[in-house]
This record gives C-alpha cells, sequence and structure tokens, in this order.
C-alpha cells in the first residue's frame, strides 16, 4: 500500500513509513526469539503442506514448494510481518478440482497468472475492498472447503480414495466403511486422538509436552506406529527433484483457465487479507501489546501474496496464501518480526533437501486424518453463532451450500445473492399499526418508509377518523420521496377536515421540518429549535420557519422583525451585539418556558454528569449537538488542540489537571471522553512549528502536543486508521494520533489511573470529521488499551455511548 506520507517540512521530525520492514534497509537480524519461533511453525508447516498437497492430488513436493516460498516471498515482501503463508487448507477444494480438470502443468501456470492478477489489484490499491464481504460469506466460504475436505479425507482414512465430489464422496461412504483397511483406521484413529488431545494434557508435565505441536506428534507418532508393528500402508513418496513437474503453458478452454485464475485470486486473497486482520489483533492482545510490530498494510500484504504465488507456481508449487494456524503459532511464540516467517521457510528448504529418507516413512492415512481434522476444524461453532446472532444463518447456510454441492466461486456467488437479498429485505420490511390511546390516534411505523410501503401506509392513514388528533410515530431512520409526499398530502387533506397530525420519533420528541410541521394555509412550516429533547424529555418548538435542523446557522436570521439599522461605521460591533442580544431573547421567549423546571432541578440538586469531556476550543464542535445531551449531561472542558498535559507540565496553569480531579474525584463522572476534530489548527501549527519561533502563549501551550507529533514519527507505533483506511493528509494523522496520546497522558493521573483500576472509569477516544459531520469513536479496550482504529458509529449508537 502506498501511504499518504505528510509532506517534509524544514523543521519537521522525519515521519517514517509504518509498514516498512523491521530495521529499514538493513539487513535483518533474527532475534532469538524469532529462531524458536520459526523452528515452532516449521514443525507444524511441515506435516501439513504434505497433508495439504496429499488431499490435493498434486506431487507431495509442491506443498514443501509452496510452503517454502510462501516464508521466504511473502515473508520478506507481504506487508503483515507476522503472519506465515504457504499452502493453505482452504485452496484444497479449488486446487484439487483444477488438476483433475487440467492437469499439474496448467494448475501451475493458472498459480502463477493468479499472481499476476494479485499483484495488478495491489497496484489498483483495492485490498481494503475484500473487507467489504460479509463475513457470513467468508465463513460460510471456509466451512463449506471444510466439509468438502474433511468427506474427501475421510475416505483415505478408511484405506481407499476419494471420489470427485463431495456428493459422490458422500454417496461412496457406506460402501467404504463396509470394506475398511485395520492398518489405515489404527493409524488415523491414533493421528487423530494424539491431534485432539494433546492440547489439553493436564498437570506441569502436560504443560511442558504441549510446547511440541501437535500436528508433528501425532504424525510422528503414527509414524513410529507403522514402523513398530510392520504395517503395510502407503507411505509418503517424494521423487527426485530432478523429476520434478514444472508449469507449462495452459491447455484448456480459455473462459475455464479465466474463472480458474479468478477462483484462486478471490480465495488467496480474502483469505490472505483476513488473516492478516486477524493476526493484528492476535499481535495487539499478546502481554507486549505488540510493542515494535507494525501493522499489517494490506495492499502490500496482496503484492507479496501475488509475488508469492508467481515463484511457486513458476517452482511447481501449490498456491500460497495467508494461513491462519501457523500465523497463530508465529504470534503466541512471541515473534517480533519477519525474520521468523523467512526463516521457518529456510527450514522447509532444509528439510525438503536433507529429510527425504525421514519424509517417505510417514504414512499417507496419518496426513489424511491431520488434514481432515483441519477440514472439521473449519467448521467454527463460534461463527455459525455470530451469523445466527446477526439473523444471517441463511446467507452462511447457502455459501456452505453452494461451495459443497457446486463449487467455491459458485458458492460465493450465491451468498452474495442471498446477503443482497436479506439486506433488501430488510430496508423493505415495514411494521404499520394503529391504535386508539383515549380518543387520540396513534399511527406506529416500525422499519424504513420507502416506496414499497406506499401502499399498506397509505390504506392505514385513511382508515383513521376525519377530524380526530393523530400522532404518528416513525422508529426510521429513512424517508424516500414517495413516502414523505404520501404522508404531506395525507397531512394536508386532514387538517384540512379539522384534525390535527403530530409527527414524532422513537423517543416521542417532535420531528421538525416534516410533514405535519406544514401548515395546511400558508404551506410553511412550524419547525424547531432542536431535533432533540433537552434533559427534561420536552421538546423544543419555535414559530419561525427557517429554524429547521439542516437549516445553516451562520449568522442567519430569522426574528419576527428585521433588526434596526446601524450606522456604517459601527455595522461590524453593532452586528454582533445585535445577533448575541437576538439569541438570549428567542432563548427567553422560546426556550427558558421549557427548560426551566428541569434547571431548578439541577440548581437545587447540583450537578451530576456522566461524563467527562476534553474537547477543542473550535468553535465548529457543538458537544451538545454532536452527543445529543442536555443540561447536566456532561462537564465540558475545552482547549487549544484537546491537550490534556501530563501531571506537573502547566507550568503554573492547572486548569485542565484541576478539572480533571473535580470531575473525577468529586463529581465521579463514569467515563472520558478525548473528542478531536478534522482540520485542527492547533495540529497544523504543531507540524509546522519551527525551532526558532518565538516562544508566544499559543507556542508555550503546543509544547504539550510534542508527544503527538513524536507517536506519529514513531517506528513504535503504528499510524491511526480512521474507519478502516489511512488519513488523507498528515494533518489528519497528527489530529488521531493526538487523541491517542491525549488517552495515554489521562493515565498517568494518580486519580485516573486508581478509577480505571477499580472498573469504575472508562476512557473513549472520538474524533468528529467536520466536513462530514461524521463522528467516529477509538474502537479497543477502553482499560487495556487501543488499535488506534477509529470507526464510524450510526448516530443511535453514538448517542447510546454518549449519554
Amino acid at each position: 500500500m502506498t501511504l499518504c506520507t505528510p509532506a517534509r517540512t524544514p523543521n519537521r521530525p522525519r515521519v517514517q513509513r509504518p509498514h516498512s520492514p523491521p530495521g529499514g534497509a538493513r539487513r535483518l537480524r533474527p532475534a532469538g526469539v524469532d529462531v524458536s519461533a520459526s523452528i515452532a511453525v516449521f514443525l507444524i508447516a511441515l506435516p501439513l503442506s504434505l497433508g495439504i498437497a496429499l488431499a490435493t492430488g498434486a506431487p507431495l513436493q509442491a506443498g514443501l514448494v509452496a510452503a517454502a516460498v510462501g516464508g521466504l516471498v511473502a515473508g520478506r515482501l507481504g506487508g503483515s510481518p507476522l503472519q506465515v503463508s504457504g499452502p493453505a487448507a482452504g485452496l484444497t477444494v479449488v486446487t484439487a478440482e483444477l488438476i483433475q480438470r487440467y492437469g499439474w502443468r496448467t494448475t501451475c501456470a493458472i498459480t502463477v497468472l493468479a499472481g499476476l492478477a494479485q499483484l495488478a489489484l495491489a497496484a489498483l490499491r483495492v485490498a481494503r475492498s475484500a473487507l467489504m464481504v460479509s463475513p457470513a460469506i467468508v465463513h460460510g466460504m471456509v466451512a463449506g472447503i471444510g466439509v468438502t475436505i474433511a468427506l474427501a479425507q475421510l475416505h483415505i482414512v478408511l484405506g481407499g480414495t476419494p471420489q470427485s465430489s463431495a456428493v459422490a464422496n458422500v454417496l461412496g461412504l457406506p460402501a467404504r466403511l463396509a470394506d475398511a483397511r485395520p492398518a489405515a483406521l489404527a493409524i488415523s484413529g491414533l493421528t487423530i486422538a494424539v491431534l485432539l488431545g494433546w492440547p489439553r494434557l493436564p498437570g506441569r508435565v502436560g504443560r511442558l509436552l504441549r510446547k511440541a505441536p501437535a500436528a508433528l506428534v501425532g504424525v510422528g507418532g503414527a509414524t513410529l506406529l507403522a514402523l513398530a508393528a510392520g504395517l503395510a500402508v502407503p507411505r509418503v513418496d517424494l521423487p527426485s527433484w530432478s523429476s520434478h513437474a514444472l508449469p507449462g503453458l495452459p491447455e484448456g478452454p480459455v473462459l475455464g483457465i479465466a474463472a480458474g485464475v479468478l477462483t484462486i485470486t478471490l480465495v488467496t486473497s480474502v483469505q490472505s487479507l483476513l488473516s492478516a486482520v486477524a493476526v493484528d489483533k492476535l499481535v495487539a492482545a499478546r502481554p507486549d501489546r505488540g510493542k515494535g510490530v507494525p501493522r499489517a498494510d494490506l495492499d502490500r500484504e496482496l503484492a507479496g501474496q501475488g509475488a508469492a504465488n508467481m515463484v511457486s507456481g513458476a517452482l511447481g508449487g501449490l498456491p500460497v496464501a495467508g494461513v491462519a494456524v501457523r500465523s497463530v503459532a508465529n504470534v503466541s511464540a512471541g515473534a517480533v518480526s519477519r525474520a521468523s516467517t523467512m526463516l521457518h521457510g529456510l527450514w522447509i528448504v532444509l528439510a525438503a533437501l536433507l529429510l527425504v529418507p525421514a519424509i517417505d516413512l510417514i504414512p499417507l492415512a496419518a496426513l489424511a486424518a491431520l488434514v481432515m481434522v483441519v477440514g472439521i476444524q473449519m467448521v467454527s461453532i463460534t461463527h455459525i453463532r455470530t451469523v445466527t446472532r446477526h439473523r444471517e444463518a441463511a446467507v452462511y447456510a447457502v455459501t456452505v451450500t453452494g461451495v459443497v454441492l457446486v463449487g467455491v466461486l459458485e458458492g460465493v456467488a450465491l451468498g452474495i445473492a442471498v446477503a443482497v437479498a436479506v439486506a433488501m429485505s430488510r430496508l423493505a420490511r415495514t411494521r404499520i399499526t394503529r391504535e386508539d390511546r383515549d380518543g387520540r390516534q396513534v399511527l406506529r411505523v416500525r422499519g424504513q418508509l420507502t416506496f414499497l410501503a406506499v401502499p399498506r401506509l397509505s390504506r392505514a392513514l385513511h382508515q383513521i377518523p376525519a377530524g380526530s388528533e393523530v400522532t404518528v410515530e416513525l422508529d426510521g431512520s429513512f424517508m424516500d420521496h414517495a413516502a414523505y409526499e404520501t404522508l404531506n398530502d395525507w397531512t394536508t387533506g386532514h387538517r384540512a377536515h379539522g384534525g390535527t397530525v403530530e409527527l414524532t420519533g422513537p423517543t416521542g420528541g417532535r420531528i421538525a421540518g416534516s410533514p405535519a410541521d406544514r401548515d395546511p394555509g400558508t404551506g410553511t412550516g412550524t419547525g424547531t429549535e432542536s431535533d432533540t429533547s433537552g434533559a427534561s424529555g420536552a421538546p423544543v418548538a419555535s414559530p419561525h420557519p427557517c429554524c429547521r435542523p439542516w437549516t445553516p446557522w451562520h449568522n442567519h436570521q430569522c426574528a419576527e422583525r428585521p433588526a434596526p439599522p446601524v450606522a456604517p461605521a459601527e455595522e461590524p460591533s453593532a452586528r454582533t451585539g445585535h445577533q448575541l442580544a437576538h439569541g438570549i431573547g428567542k432563548f427567553q421567549r422560546n426556550t427558558a418556558p421549557l427548560v426551566r423546571d428541569e434547571l431548578a432541578r439541577l440548581a437545587r440538586e447540583g450537578q451530576t454528569p456522566s461524563q467527562l469531556f476534553l474537547t477543542c476550543a473550535d468553535s465548529r464542535l457543538v458537544t451538545s449537538m454532536i452527543t445529543s445531551s442536555g443540561p447536566g449531561d456532561l462537564f465540558t472542558v475545552r482547549n487549544v488542540g484537546n491537550l490534556v498535559p501530563l501531571p506537573g507540565e502547566e507550568s503554573g496553569d492547572d486548569s485542565v489537571a484541576a478539572a480533571i480531579e473535580y470531575a473525577v474525584d468529586v463529581l465521579r463522572v463514569q467515563s472520558i471522553t478525548v473528542c478531536g476534530h478534522s482540520g485542527c489548527g492547533a495540529m497544523q501549527a504543531l507540524l509546522g512549528a519551527g525551532p526558532d519561533e518565538p516562544a508566544t502563549p499559543l507556542r508555550r501551550w503546543l509544547r504539550h502536543g510534542r508527544p503527538s507529533l513524536e507517536r506519529m514519527a514513531s517506528r513504535r507505533h503504528a499510524w491511526a486508521r480512521i474507519s478502516g483506511r489511512l488519513p488523507a493528509d498528515a494533518v489528519e494523522q497528527l489530529c488521531l494520533t493526538n487523541v491517542v496520546q491525549q488517552l495515554e497522558h489521562l493515565r498517568a493521573y494518580e486519580s485516573v489511573a486508581r478509577r480505571l483500576a477499580d472498573g469504575s472509569l472508562t476512557l473513549h477516544g472520538m474524533y468528529f470529521h467536520v466536513g462530514e459531520a461524521q463522528a467516529y469513536l477509538l474502537s479497543g479496550d477502553e482499560v487495556h488499551g487501543y488499535d488506534d482504529v477509529f470507526d464510524s458509529v450510526p448516530p443511535a449508537t453514538l448517542a447510546a455511548k454518549a449519554s
């Protein structure tokens, strides 16, 4: 991925690319933990690579080639330093079908072409687009592949050979069970028992034994059993490297070859990118919080996978992808750089050259049992529960069924079609009910009001008696033009016959600018000052048609009478004074009567805000509007740059520290939010500051923001991201980084640290994009740290979090 590197200025610290390989251009020097991690990964990868090659019907050496290339090429060029690439179980079905249809040499050529396609996609910077695919489709694809693998390998476990399709394997299973081979069953049974039982060995001895990979122990134990008992079973037979098959020119129909290239590209890319994202989360969850390990650059990772597939295909290897099992082992072993991944590839090369006699002793049934267990584990109960909880079980089930019965690409296409249909169904699903509540007609609309719901809406509206009082409750976030016109026309007619109409939201607050606000005689609306209720829950009405929620309020005037003329010499100041007086007068006339009771209660009982909200002094940040809060909800501190000086560094002005102490220890707030925003002038000043500039009050204050600038320039910290993308420029990057850094400063306060430790206080990071009117919350664990990713939040969720 080509990152937006901030423009350099003469007096500004140089910001390095956060995804560069550790050590920059220097020679890789593996740490001791990288060497031990590489050995652990190698011991897992060796039997798995052979088993996957066996399952695809490819030459067994092809699995070793792919494992070596995945470690050396993808490990060096990829964007995820700790991800381990190689032959993946998720590619077994695809590769087996290609080999059966076109032969091994053409399959190698297809792998090379798929690598070229991945390089092209990386150049177009579309790696993030792969993450837009519904997780239900991805999990369904993986589960379908796992089912297909398990069914095929079950035949080898029983001593036979698999059929050409999953359906044929199911149909042939009874005959295979009746003709099972005892020797193959014994070897497979031992392998499966070790694979399932080894991670559960109890006690101190078990903890020591579990350091050896279960896959290696299972295959090794089965090999020893076969040798000791003298069992006559098929074994691995690695041919001489001199006779190793290399790719040839693709032979077959053009459309078939293109479909194969597309399928390999799709499956390897999606699997690798999702695995890279998962590795980032695993690294962040380690005790060291991944210190010094950069985050994955997905476009660079895609390019690295493309290069590895080109090399693997050219050398006669299987397709390469990021592999979750080996990557998890690498992270768990404590690897800190890409050296562990590359060393694991080197060990594979040495084993392929020096350990051929030992490898040839492995029974094929043991490898088949290993791959079958991996296939079964690809059907994750956790994933099934997740998609069921999110009401996407149908998408998951259709994808699994399509992959098993038709093919991977076709199954994914069916899953996408069902996902689109489900989304459209949810959009079109609208419940409309009517009831008589003490003589008042209440019409409830649950869901989105689109043209599809207009017939039902019109029918329900015309069943309401003429001249009655009506409340229409809208519980949805969208109303299209057809629904609006229907509601507007009915409202006008109902009022003309002496009735009243009021539109409210799900909380009962009146909706501003709605058809119900329009005067039937003038066509103008009543409008409201605010589309949210105050702390008392009472809607705030205004008689002025221009005060709608979307009206630009910058210097706008909607007084009942024009302001008196002012003299030209006094125009600027006089205009400001009139605006201020007009605003105060408007509050006293319209708003004060509605909030007086609530403010009187707060005056009697004192303030009990739920959170401390620390934000910038920028005039464009209206905290009550962004957080849908009212009087008494927020204890707000504003300063230039939303800075939190470290304890003892305010140099005579302890205003921020005093506010934190008062909010945490006296008011006992439940959370603290640091809110930055786009286009922050303080961050722009920080970026452009020079060492020789005079120490003005502003410059002295901005020195508290220098740790944010240093954090952005440091290679020890990954760059913050916003809703899955990198920031647009250096200013936005610093604005995001500054929020994360100020949260770290908050932790240095003794009162904050104490409340965090007992679990009675949480910290939140927030970023408000002014131009988009979009709020983003910092994702991660509020107690143990953040992953520096700001995610967009739907308005309803944001209001809930801020209240």
